[in-house]
């Protein structure tokens, strides 16, 4: 105890200038990388072994964990990174607890606890708890506000302990505890936040740009794998690759289309933006899980072109639709509130004709890109893009 009561965090200024990641955070990125792609990765095996709806189940949980524990470490860290030692020390520690956790999404399916998941987790949740004491101490302003969220974090690390010990991930009362303890999560910052929150605009934008760089860079991960995946180059493979990077470009440009992403302060904006965009990152990486199943379709295994095609169609269209939540809902251009939805439709139709669905969605994604360049282009005051 005596040594949480020596950590003290002060406020960093939420209007400081030109405030951006700093090379902490994007090691924590890095850190955050591995466990998104295990979890990527994961997907596409289930899929691949005929496991669809079991598989999409744990790719959810396996990703809203990864997901979380960034998402509660980035929110802190725009308001009381002070570049101290104890700082850096115990953001190392929830990096060394990510990993963990990744290792654990890597190597533990089946019937048995995931006690990797549990441990890892757990790590990075402690040093989490003992940042939100150092913020107590520091900010004197803030401190009933710091201890809820640390009182919250621990309740919630205790369900999830006794969740993962008791129950077996095979038993169908699994993912319905698991969803309860998500909107737990969720409605932590709900209980705890009172008044406006010590957190940084520009900053917050910026970290969120980098976490979408990570899932589509999920999708270059298997665009590689396409291309080396046969013995000798084959030009329908670098076909496929083609194909797979213009999606893979065109959703980086829907994205960073340079029109502002998070326009207000206001609790509710802010939190429907955050949560909104758990959905868009978890659609990203299971782009790249689709990619992948695709890959599986070329080396004759028993996944059917349907599946394959449903497999990426899906999360594209995911992805177009967790976007209009998070920024085109509230757009002062008023055709661009359908222009996303209208193109997700087309995408899940485009999966009816599974022998050219990439080449469809590859046509659809650049088209949209197109037109919201040209018809929207974002005035000099907006600056979406910060990366």
């Amino acid at each position: 105890m005596s040594a949480i009561a020596a950590i003290s965090l002060a406020p960093r200024d939420r209007d400081e200038v030109n405030r951006s990641s700093t090379s902490l955070e994007l090691m924590f990125d890095l850190a955050t990388v591995v466990a998104v792609g295990a979890a990527a990765h994961g997907l596409a095996q289930d899929i691949e072994a005929g496991e669809f709806g079991p598989g999409v189940i744990r790719f959810a949980c396996s990703f809203f964990m990864a997901w979380l524990a960034w998402a509660n470490y980035t929110w802190f860290a725009s308001g009381y990174d002070n570049k101290s030692a104890v700082f850096r020390v115990l953001t190392m520690v929830i990096m060394f607890g990510s990993l963990t956790l990744a290792g654990g999404i890597r190597s533990g399916l089946g019937d048995q606890p995931h006690w990797l998941v549990l441990i890892g987790f757990s790590i990075m949740r402690l040093g989490l708890i003992a940042l939100w004491l150092g913020a107590a101490n520091g900010d004197r302003q803030a401190r009933p506000t710091a201890l809820r969220y640390a009182a919250g974090i621990g309740a919630m690390q205790v369900y999830w302990n006794t969740l993962i010990i008791t129950v077996s991930p095979e038993e169908p009362l699994y993912f319905p505890l698991f969803a309860l303890g998500a909107a737990g999560e969720l409605a932590v910052p709900l209980l705890a936040e009172r008044g406006t929150a010590n957190w940084h605009h520009g900053h917050i934008i910026d970290r969120h740009n980098s976490f979408n760089i990570i899932v589509l860079g999920e999708c270059f991960t298997a665009i590689a794998l396409i291309i080396v995946d046969p013995t000798t180059p084959e030009l329908r493979h670098f076909w496929w690759a083609t194909l797979c990077s213009i999606i893979a470009f065109s959703m980086w440009g829907l994205y960073f289309d340079r029109h502002e992403q998070l326009l207000s302060r206001n609790a509710r904006t802010v939190l429907s933006w955050a949560y909104g965009h758990c959905l868009l990152f978890a659609a990203g990486a299971a782009t790249a899980a689709g990619f992948l199943v695709f890959l599986s379709v070329a080396r004759n295994a028993t996944v059917s072109q349907q599946l394959a095609a449903l497999a990426f169609c899906i999360p594209i269209a995911m992805y177009l639709i967790a976007l209009w939540l998070v920024r085109d809902r509230a757009s002062k251009h008023g055709s661009m509130h359908w222009l996303l939805l209208v193109v997700a439709a087309l995408v899940l139709a485009s999966s009816m004709f599974a022998s050219h669905a990439l080449e469809l969605n590859a046509a659809l994604l650049a088209v949209a890109v197109t037109i919201r360049r040209r018809l929207y282009p974002a005035s000099p005051r907006e600056g979406g893009e910060r990366v």
